[in-house]
C-alpha cells in the first residue's frame, strides 16, 4: 500500500530530536506490514541534522516518513522507545482506583478496554486534484450510564491508543459530573491548517458518513474537540440528517446557535475550570482576591477560566500559548493580553512583560496554576517545582501518574481533568437535553444549571478522596467508577 503524504512532512520540524530512533521504529514496522510511505520534500531542519543515511537506503527511492503521527495502525509502535502511551496512563489511572476498591476482577476486565472501536479509511479528493487517504477513529468505551458522547478531533497526532485513552476518560468524566452518558472520543489523522475550507468539508461529511452507522441521538453523540468546531458539528449533522432523513438536531453538540446549539457551550469547560477553582478554595481557605495564578495555554479553555478567575479577583501573572509565554509580577489585564493576541498570533512579547518559556510557567511562585494545553507536561522530571497549592487541569491527561503521587506528598491539591473540564460536556448534555424536547433556554439558566452540575461533583468528589485519604483523582476515579460498577450491576452486566 502506497501513501503520498508529502503535505503532511511538516510535522517533524520541531521534533528533529526523536527522528533517528523513529525512523529505525517505522521502517521495522513497514517491513511487517508492506505499508509504504513516500514523502518528496523533507524539510531542512531534518535533513540538517544528517538524516539522509537513515531515510534513504541504497539502491531505494522512496523515502520513510512519522505518517502524521506516531501510530498511523493499531499495530504500529505507540510511542517512542519504552514512552507511556496515554492508554498506559489512563489504564494505571483506573487501576490505582480498582485496587482501592478492590474492584471484582470481571468489571476490571470489561473497563480496562472500550467496548468498541471502529477504525476508517476513507479518500478526500484536494483541490489540486490529488486524492489522499487519511484515517480516523472512534472509540466507544462504556454505555452503562447512558448513550456515548465525546468529541472528535483533528490532529497530525491522532492515533488508536490516544482515542481509547480519551474515551475511557470520558466516561469518569460523564459519571463524576452525574450526567446520564457513557463515554467515547473520535478523531482522525490531518493537519487541518493544511486543507483549504472545501477540502475540510469534503474530509468531515466522509468520516462522519462512515461512522454513521455507530452513532445517533440516543447512541453516540459526538462534540467539538481539538481543531473541530461549531461549523464542523454542522456539517456531521447535516451528514447524518441525509441519512436519517429528517433534521437530527440531537445527533452531535458544539453546533452553532442558529441550528441547536445551546448558549453558554463555548464558554463552558473554562466556567467550570474556574467553577471548581472557587470550590476548592472554600475548602482550603484560600482567598482568591489575595491568589496569584499562572495559566498554560490561551485556546478556549485557558480564556475563557482566564476571564472567570479575574472576575473573581484571582490575579493572574503569567500565561502562555504554543509559541512561549509573558510574565508581569503586578499582574496581566485579560483585555489587554487577549487584544494583543489577536494582532500578533501569540501572547510573547507583551509590552511590559518578561518572556517566559511554557515550562517555566508551570514552575512559578503562584497560588493557582491551570495547565490548559497539552498533556503529560507535569511529570516526575518537574512536579517537584511546582510551588502552586492549588493545580486545575484545563487540559486532559497534563499530569502523569508518577507526578500525582509527588503532588500528594507535596500537600498539592489537584483538581483531576475528569472534574475541572468537566464544564464542556454538562453543557453538551444541556444542548442535548433541549435539542430532544425543542425547548431552548436562556444564558442565565444554562449557566445556573452548569453550576449546580459542577458544584455538585465538586462535594463528591472532594468527599470521597477524604473519605479514603488519596488524592482528588483517586477519589474522583473511585467515585467514578463506583457510579458505573452500579449500573452495570444493576443492568445484569455482571
Amino acid at each position: 500500500m502506497l501513501l503520498d503524504i508529502s503535505s503532511q512532512c511538516s510535522y517533524l520540524e520541531t521534533r528533529t530530536e526523536i527522528v533517528p530512533v523513529f525512523i529505525k521504529r517505522l521502517v521495522q514496522f513497514e517491513r511487517t506490514v508492506s505499508l509504504e510511505t513516500r514523502c518528496y520534500d523533507w524539510p531542512p531542519a531534518i535533513l540538517k541534522k544528517g538524516l539522509k543515511a537513515l531515510i534513504f537506503s541504497a539502491g531505494q527511492s522512496k523515502a520513510y516518513h512519522v505518517l502524521e503521527t506516531a501510530s498511523k495502525l493499531e499495530g504500529a509502535p505507540s510511542g517512542i522507545g519504552t514512552q507511556k502511551t496515554q492508554y498506559d496512563i489512563a489504564v494505571e489511572q483506573f487501576q490505582r482506583a480498582a485496587d482501592l476498591m478492590q474492584l471484582d476482577q470481571n468489571v476490571q476486565e470489561i473497563l480496562r478496554k472500550p467496548r468498541r472501536i471502529l477504525s476508517v479509511n476513507f479518500p478526500v479528493k484536494m483541490d489540486d486534484g490529488r486524492i489522499l487517504l487519511y484515517q480516523g477513529f472512534r472509540s466507544q468505551h462504556n454505555n452503562a450510564l447512558g448513550p456515548y458522547k465525546g468529541g472528535i478531533r483533528y490532529h497530525p497526532n491522532v492515533t488508536i491508543e490516544e482515542v481509547k485513552a480519551l474515551s475511557m476518560w470520558m466516561t469518569w468524566k460523564c459519571a463524576v459530573a452525574g450526567i446520564p452518558f457513557g463515554g467515547a472520543k473520535g478523531g482522525v489523522t490531518v493537519n487541518p491548517k493544511q486543507l483549504s475550507h472545501r477540502e475540510l468539508e469534503v474530509l468531515s461529511r466522509s468520516f462522519f458518513s462512515l461512522i454513521s452507522e455507530i452513532v445517533g441521538p440516543y447512541r453516540d453523540i459526538p462534540a467539538p474537540d481539538v481543531y473541530t468546531d461549531s461549523q464542523t458539528m454542522a456539517w456531521f449533522m447535516d451528514e447524518y440528517s441525509k441519512n436519517d432523513k429528517g433534521n437530527a438536531l440531537a445527533v452531535v453538540t458544539g453546533k452553532p446557535l442558529i441550528i441547536g446549539g445551546s448558549l453558554g457551550r463555548d464558554s463552558a469547560t473554562g466556567r467550570g475550570v474556574a467553577i471548581t477553582i472557587e470550590e476548592a478554595a472554600r475548602h482550603l481557605k484560600m482567598d482568591l482576591k489575595k491568589s496569584t495564578c499562572a495559566i498554560q495555554g490561551f485556546g478556549n479553555v485557558g480564556s475563557w477560566a482566564y476571564q472567570f478567575l479575574e472576575q473573581a479577583g484571582v490575579k493572574v501573572v503569567a500565561v502562555s500559548d504554543s509559541k512561549g509565554g509573558a510574565y508581569k509580577k503586578t499582574g496581566l489585564w485579560f483585555n489587554e493580553v487577549a487584544a494583543y493576541k489577536k494582532k500578533n498570533g501569540s501572547v510573547i512579547n507583551l509590552p511590559g512583560t518578561q518572556p517566559i518559556t511554557n515550562e517555566e510557567v508551570l514552575e512559578l511562585d503562584v497560588d493557582i496554576l491551570v495547565p490548559a494545553a497539552l498533556e503529560d507536561v507535569i511529570t516526575g522530571d518537574n512536579a517537584r517545582n511546582i510551588k502552586a497549592k492549588l493545580v486545575a487541569e484545563g487540559a486532559n491527561g497534563p499530569t502523569t501518574p508518577e507526578a500525582d503521587d509527588i503532588l500528594f506528598k507535596n500537600d498539592v491539591t489537584l483538581i483531576p481533568d475528569i472534574l475541572a473540564n468537566s464544564g464542556g460536556v454538562s453543557t453538551s448534555y444541556l444542548e442535548w437535553v433541549q435539542n430532544l424536547q425543542h425547548l431552548y433556554w436562556t444564558a442565565e439558566e444554562v449557566d445556573h444549571r452548569l453550576k449546580n452540575i459542577m458544584v455538585k461533583a465538586f462535594a463528591e468528589v472532594y468527599k470521597t478522596s477524604q473519605e479514603h485519604n488519596v488524592n482528588m483523582r483517586t477519589g474522583a476515579y473511585v467515585y467514578a467508577i463506583g457510579k458505573v460498577r452500579d449500573a452495570m450491576t444493576i443492568r445484569g452486566w455482571v
